[in-house]
């Protein structure tokens, strides 16, 4: 029973989503039909946005096949899933009570303080788990003081980060219907603050000016699947047709096979874009019961592509010059010792597009641009100063991806290396989240004040 509402159930993103849909919607007094019909359609477009995600996985490992082919570089390729997988074997029972007990803490936060977020994004609340369960269960700690401490961590953060980006996220969707929970939201701010340094008097992304006869890239489909079709002819032609048509395609001629997988590619970010179109229309109406009664004015923090049909052209942008700074990033690594991050496309997409997002907010194309190439940088480097830290637990040849899990990670793990009692461990991670809490009110009210000025 315990591993089924533990695994199977909370650790199903779209039944966690919809259960949260459910409550909002019984709490509201809605007829059964509507309780059933908001349920649904609030998993099925999680669910479409995952098949979407899944279709774009696809495609992108064969990229990832070519490009490490075409280019023989060995190093680390950080996968939040491979490293969550490793860790379940001996970690699984503390990432599952961290987990459970995190997003408990989570919704207390969100009730009696300034931070109204509860954090949707189940996988990544797993992911975020169980790096805290590995480091705390290294450093010594078990039982009752693990799960507590590792609980009140993930709470805090699944409201801190969620709250540190709103002001960015409400200039995107110019409401403030929902945040964004995701756990790639250093890289996020980052990108947005880059885009006040470098975009003065630049024009939005979605501003762009095409001529009538490209008139036809002004469809989102259209742009994504040539750029894409673009970036496999190049891989593909350096790979090498034997390769390709070897261990990919399946004797599918190579330039047949980079065309259809460029066009799959923009199949899968279609399909995104409509499961999130679909999550939304559902998600912000039935939380709303969950805002009335039992945390009153609670926002859902939804993952990254629920920004992404708010500057389409930014999210191809960010995408492109946050994976050319992680091809940079391979030849800079070396020089500081570091070992060589090879960049995955995963991430970089989904953190890339909505770092470009977030820059265009502040700073326009140039916003977008170098936004997001920090944010490039920030999924190199920080993955490689990770390693280290979980490779002492065990790990090797992967890590985690997003820029939060390095953060959250190499803070944790260096006071767990510096700091040898259980009790001072505590004291310490409580006063930084309190420290937390206190400077991003006031940043946050800062900002906000500034705005309505």
């Amino acid at each position: 029973m315990v591993d089924l509402i533990m695994n199977d159930i909370l650790g199903t993103p779209a039944i966690l989503v919809g259960l949260f849909a459910l409550v909002g919607l019984l709490v509201q007094k809605k007829n059964s039909g509507d309780v059933v019909s908001g349920t649904l359609k609030t998993v099925m477009g999680f669910v479409i946005l995952g098949a979407g995600a899944n279709v774009l996985v696809q495609s992108l490992d064969k990229f990832s096949s070519m490009f490490d082919h075409a280019f023989a570089m060995e190093g680390v390729i950080p996968n939040n899933e491979a490293i969550v997988a490793l860790a379940q074997e001996s970690f699984g029972t503390e990432t599952a009570m961290i987990m459970l007990f995190g997003m408990i803490v989570n919704i207390g936060f969100a009730r009696f303080t300034p931070y109204k977020y509860i954090f949707l994004t189940g996988h990544h609340t797993m992911f975020m788990a169980c790096m805290i369960a590995v480091i705390l269960r290294t450093g010594g700690m078990s039982g009752f003081h693990l799960v507590l401490l590792g609980s009140i961590i993930l709470g805090a953060v699944m409201v801190l980060f969620p709250a540190m980006l709103q002001p960015y996220t409400r200039k995107i969707t110019g409401s403030d219907d929902f945040a964004i929970g995701h756990f790639g939201s250093f890289g996020y701010l980052v990108s947005a603050n880059v885009g006040k340094l470098v975009g003065k008097n630049s024009k939005s992304t979605e501003e762009l000016k095409v001529p009538k006869s490209l008139g036809f890239l002004r469809d989102t489909s259209v742009a994504v699947s040539l750029t894409m079709v673009l970036l496999f002819f190049v891989v593909s032609a350096f790979a090498g047709p034997a390769f390709v048509e070897a261990e990919l395609s399946d004797g599918q001629n190579f330039l047949v096979f980079a065309f259809m997988q460029g066009l799959t590619f923009a199949a899968g970010v279609y399909i995104i874009l409509a499961g999130v179109r679909m999550l939304l229309g559902e998600i912000v109406p039935a939380f709303k019961g969950i805002a009335d009664k039992l945390v009153p004015n609670a926002k859902p923090a939804l993952d990254c592509p629920a920004i992404f049909p708010f500057a389409s052209n930014a999210v191809i942008i960010g995408f492109f010059f946050s994976f050319i700074a992680g091809l940079l990033s391979m030849f800079l690594l070396p020089l500081f010792g570091l070992k060589v991050i090879v960049p995955g496309l995963v991430p970089h997409f989904f953190t890339g597009a909505a770092a470009g997002v977030f820059g265009n907010s502040t700073g326009g194309r140039k916003g977008a641009i170098f936004g997001s190439m920090a944010n490039g940088f920030l999924i190199s480097f920080l993955p490689a100063l990770l390693l280290p830290i979980l490779g002492t637990l065990g790990f090797q040849g992967t890590t985690f991806g997003d820029a939060d899990f390095g953060v959250v990670g190499i803070v944790l793990g260096n006071i767990i290396n510096l700091v040898q009692s259980n009790l001072l461990i505590t004291v310490i991670v409580l006063v930084i989240l309190s420290l937390f809490f206190a400077l991003g009110w006031k940043s946050m009210k800062k900002l906000e004040n500034s705005e309505a000025a």
